[in-house]
Formats: structure tokens, sequence, C-alpha cells
């Protein structure tokens, strides 16, 4: 692949979303912050040498820099005990733990928004659970399957729409599932075991998943929602992306899961790339995406981001006093190693799939 032509096809739309988006995860810090009576020195998104900024009434520095991989929030006397009101460590304990946690939470809520915007204008995407075609010698046709069903449950749980069906055979190669379908005036109990397939999707990741050789020809149906059951959507689809990430995590943890799908700035960006030529609908979808993995991811109990800190203050509460400084720093080194690892990794798996090695 050209890197020249990657870098100006993906680029902008990989510095804009991003950016976006820890423009949110930072605004969180802030605003609580500056609620709390915290003196904020720097607003920076990027990192590296200045490019512009200005200084604000309140004496913070906003200003865009040179890397756009992320940003921070300096805070006075974050990194060392200051007897000044207005120093972060001169809060108690609760305060410093919110200040931490509004990062996060800005980018729960960020999303939400956006997809309650795209759910109220262009409608919730609702696929009719019914199949049209059974694919010869497939899991379903042995099962007994026949085209017109309407899939009323899988194992006790409803179905409402077609990716309900694909998210849980998907996660099921091998399980046998309890299936009710809705045929003509009557239901019928089935019971069918997904067979495993490896996939690849478009950007070389090869996934395993269960498959049952069903179809429909129906069309997508988008749905607008009134705001309120809009924000509501919004709220559990966010849920349910977190689940979901949190799931993929834990099967790669546990190994059943192929790590190559883990993917770092590179692949971003060319997923960025994709989005941005799919339009502005596009978009908003894989930026809530986005904001509510850079919300989790924050949240791991690691040193180096905001979950570990909410792990030393947890820790300070229950003890009464703060860990001490030689320990904290011990964490923190802990937490660039694994952080700088993590990087490094997923980084070495976008350049195999882009088949720079």
């Amino acid at each position: 692949m050209d890197i020249i032509n990657f870098a100006w096809t993906n680029g902008v739309a990989f510095v804009f979303i991003l950016s976006v988006i820890v423009f949110v995860h930072e605004l969180g810090h802030y605003l609580v912050a500056r609620g709390n009576g915290v003196r904020v020195e720097v607003f920076s998104i990027g990192f590296g040498p200045e490019l512009r900024g200005w200084t604000d009434r309140a004496g913070t520095r906003w200003k865009i820099s040179l890397l756009p991989l992320g940003g921070y929030v300096k805070m006075f006397g974050e990194q060392e005990q200051q007897a000044n009101p207005d120093a972060f460590h001169s809060k108690r304990v609760g305060q410093r733990a919110a200040i931490v946690v509004a990062g996060p939470a800005a980018n729960f809520l960020f999303a939400i928004v956006l997809l309650a915007v795209l759910f109220a204008t262009v409608g919730q995407r609702v696929t009719p659970p019914d199949l049209t075609s059974i694919t010869p010698d497939s899991a379903a046709e042995e099962a007994g399957f026949l085209p017109g069903d309407l899939i009323v449950s899988i194992d006790g749980a409803p179905i409402d729409r077609f990716e309900d069906i694909q998210e849980i055979v998907y996660d099921s190669p091998g399980v046998a599932l309890s299936v009710v379908v809705r045929r003509g005036d009557a239901e019928v109990a089935l019971a069918v075991t997904p067979r495993l397939v490896e996939t690849e999707d478009l950007f070389g990741n090869i996934h395993r998943i269960g498959r049952l050789g069903i179809g429909r020809s129906g069309g997508v149906v988008f749905i607008p929602l009134d705001p309120f059951a809009a924000v509501l959507t919004a709220a559990t689809e966010t849920w349910r992306i977190s689940w979901a990430t949190l799931d993929g995590v834990g099967q790669m943890i546990a190994g059943t899961r192929d790590s190559d799908e883990l993917g770092g700035p590179i692949r971003i960006a060319q997923m960025s790339g994709h989005v941005a030529e799919e339009g502005w609908i596009m978009i908003g979808w894989f930026m809530a995406v986005l904001s509510i993995n850079l919300g989790l991811i924050n949240l791991f109990p690691v040193p180096m981001l905001d979950g570990g800190h909410l792990l030393f203050q947890l820790l300070e509460a229950v003890r009464g006093r703060p860990l001490g400084e030689r320990a904290q720093e011990v964490g923190m080194r802990i937490g660039l190693a694994l952080v700088v690892s993590l990087m490094v990794f997923a980084t070495w798996n976008d350049l195999v799939h882009l088949e720079i090695f």
C-alpha cells in the first residue's frame, strides 16, 4: 500500500474524529475540576510542541499540539502536594475521584447524545427477524427451519430484529441453542447448533463465528424515534456496546478470541477514512463507538489511566491516607510499561494487516 496515499486519504478523518473524542474526554475533566475549584493550567489537544493556543481569563492555556494522538488537562498541584486551596491535591478524595471519572463519563454521555440524535433523525435500524431463505445442508436446514419462519426467542431471550439473531449466533459456534419460531399461527420449538466458520472483514481480521445458514431478502427499515425513546434506546445501545467490548477483551485474555483483532492508531485511521467515505451517519456512529471504547479503556485499573488514579484514590479512602510516593511511582512505571507495550502490540498488528511486514 502507498503510505503517502494512506496518510492523505485517512489522516484528515482520523485527526478530526479522534480530536473531537479527546476534546470531549478532557472537557469532562476540565469542567468538573473547575466546578470543584481546581485551577487548570493547560488544556491540550495533542502532545508535543504547541501549534496554536490562547490563554483565557482563568489562566488556562488552551492549545493544539503537534501530535494528534490524544490530549491532556494539566491541573495545578496534580503532580505534587500543594497547600494552595485551588490545587488538585488540596481537594477531598471524593472531589478528586469525581474529577478523574468525569473524563470517561463525558465519553459515555457524548456517545448517548450522538446515538440519540441519529435515532431521532435518521431512525433506529430495524431488520425484522423473519427468514426468507435457508441454506441447503446448513445447521438451520438440519434443525428444521423453514422459509417464512419468524424467530421469536433464542434460549429464552426475546428477538426483536434480525441483528439480535446474528449477535447470539456469532458468539455461539458449536453451542446448542433452543429457538422458538412462529410458523403460521403456531409457535414451534427447534434445537440448533451453529457451525463454526471463519470470515475476514474489510480490514483483514479473521473472525471465528457461528453460522446457522439463514437469510432474509427484505430491506432494512429505519424508524425515527421520539426524543424520549431515542435517548432511552441510545443509553441501552451504549450499554450493549460497552458489554460487548468488555466481553471481547475477556475472550482475548482467556485465549478464545484472536488478539490480532486488537488495533491501534493506524487501524483507527484506516477505519476513519472508510467511514468518512460512507457519509456523516457512519461518522456519527463510528464516533459514538470510539467514544465508548475510549471511556472504557480509561476506566481500566491501570496506573497512567483514569482507572488507575481511581484505584489509588479508593485505596486512600480505605486507608485514610494516600499511598506513599514510592508506591505511586512504582505503580505509574508499571502502568506506563503496560500502556506502551499494548500500543506497540496494537501498532504491530496494524502494520501486519497493512502487509508492511
